[in-house]
């Protein structure tokens, strides 16, 4: 994270998504918002994949993106020399810091007053915006979502649909108040009103920056998938454009990208493949008419080579951005992407997000999980989310082996009460014959089991014990 976040207003303390989970749990209208946006997307992307192999792409997409993690080294010096050689300037940036500084020298050295974005979730992560405005540089946000969560003061709530938890009233009502638009429930009215209001900030723009979808090594070729025409415009119509990226999302090949794409956009957004795929291979040449002057790339770490170091946290950095894992997640169609804090909400920010940050500062969002596995079963690229969230867990009370230095000092995280608790049932079960007595006697005192079980029982009641035990009751039906 962007070490400047503290001043930024837009910051959520992540340690406190219990409040926010009631408050989000208390608020009808975005509980109602986001069942009806999550049960669409559910329907389309189960109809997209009618007639498919499912899980053959599924592994076939999994067995590529761990091929190009295995090669992630050379894969990356293969790409900055296949960009270098197209003419695309190549910066590494280590963390979020480093990459905001130099998306500003760029900026500062064409003397460029006013950013032009696409969207892109690793410049959320780096808080580019924030940071840029801060140094004089306006940035506008130009996908619809975004550029509604922008007006409103907000940060995403979802990775590809920002603005999901709004409804067309509020939306219409913000438009209204910000812009001027006329109060509408017509979405189509809605979205002209958005795009007239961006096209002229499109031409006056001095940069554009974006994500990368997929960088393909073999080729220095920039993929990026988008709907709206907003990315190929950014990328295309100010003199300069800068894409930013993790260092995870290179590829091996073109050919590799075919299977990724299916997976995404379905996945992502029902649809068999996005309005406009854009494949970004250099600057404008001499005799072309129309492009960018200079087209740079940030490739950023931000914590990704720590996690590359873990056979199990690797798994992590297959993740293609599509958002299925959130859309299927029954935590998150209730609480919604803000409740949790953090740049990747749902559950793939439960397994990212703890490595970015350090789990002692994120230790709350592997347990905001039902572990119904749905997650694991959608995702594209079959990352086995609820093994790492059971790692995770266990970790947050044991310690985090990926970053020791953020938690050395802290001690334990397992209260003195639980830990006495769970040490008295390992032993106790341990001992047959203390067990039996133990497990009798609880039998016969169960009238006076307290009905409040802590946070347990506040939406839950209660279990109450048996009158029997198992070996008895075994017994008596055997006799």
């Amino acid at each position: 994270m962007n070490s400047e976040s503290s001043a930024n207003p837009h910051h959520i303390d992540v340690k406190e998504f219990h409040p926010r989970a009631q408050a989000a749990i208390a608020d009808p209208k975005l509980r109602q918002n986001f069942r009806r946006a999550m049960d669409g997307l559910i329907s389309k992307r189960k109809d997209a994949f009618e007639g498919m192999d499912l899980e053959a792409l599924r592994e076939l997409g999994a067995n590529i993106r761990l091929r190009a993690l295995a090669n992630l080294p050379d894969l990356l010096e293969q790409l900055e020399t296949k960009l270098t050689a197209n003419g695309i300037k190549v910066h590494w940036a280590i963390d979020g810091d480093e990459a905001c500084r130099i998306v500003r020298n760029i900026c500062v050295a064409r003397n460029a007053k006013t950013v032009i974005k696409g969207k892109s979730m690793v410049s959320e992560e780096m808080e580019l915006n924030h940071y840029l405005e801060e140094h004089g540089i306006e940035a506008l946000e130009s996908d619809l979502g975004e550029y509604i969560v922008q007006l409103a003061g907000e940060t995403p709530s979802h990775i590809i649909m920002p603005a999901i938890h709004k409804n067309t009233g509020e939306i219409s009502e913000l438009m209204h108040e910000k812009t001027g638009t006329d109060l509408s429930s017509d979405v189509e009215y809605l979205t002209a009103s958005a795009r007239q209001q961006l096209r002229e900030r499109f031409m006056n723009a001095d940069v554009g920056v974006t994500g990368v979808n997929f960088a393909v090594a073999e080729t220095g070729t920039l993929c990026l998938v988008e709907n709206e025409g907003n990315g190929r415009m950014t990328t295309t119509v100010p003199p300069c454009h800068i894409a930013v990226t993790g260092i995870e999302k290179v590829v091996g090949t073109l050919e590799d990208v075919v299977p990724l794409l299916a997976l995404l956009t379905r996945s992502a957004t029902g649809q068999h493949i996005t309005t406009y795929f854009n494949m970004i291979s250099g600057p404008r040449k001499p005799e072309e008419l129309d492009g960018p002057e200079e087209v740079h790339l940030v490739l950023v770490d931000n914590g990704r080579s720590s996690i590359y170091q873990d056979d199990e946290l690797l798994d992590t950095l297959r993740c293609i951005r599509c958002g299925a894992c959130m859309n299927h997640c029954p935590v998150y169609t209730r609480v919604g992407g803000h409740t949790y804090g953090t740049t990747y909400p749902g559950p793939i920010g439960k397994i990212l997000m703890p490595h970015l940050i350090g789990l002692d500062e994120g230790r709350h969002l592997p347990t905001a999980s039902s572990l119904c596995g749905a997650c694991g079963e959608v995702c594209p690229v079959k990352i086995p989310i609820p093994d790492l969230l059971v790692r995770l867990r266990q970790e947050s009370v044991d310690g985090d082996k990926l970053n020791p230095a953020k938690v050395r000092g802290h001690g334990a995280k397992r209260g003195t009460l639980e830990a006495l608790i769970w040490n008295g049932w390992s032993w106790m079960h341990a001992r047959p014959g203390i067990y039996r007595f133990g497990t009798a006697v609880a039998a016969r005192l169960r009238m006076l089991q307290p009905g409040q079980l802590g946070g347990w029982t506040k939406y839950r009641t209660a279990p109450k014990l048996a009158n029997k035990t198992l070996h008895q009751k075994m017994k008596e039906r055997d006799q």
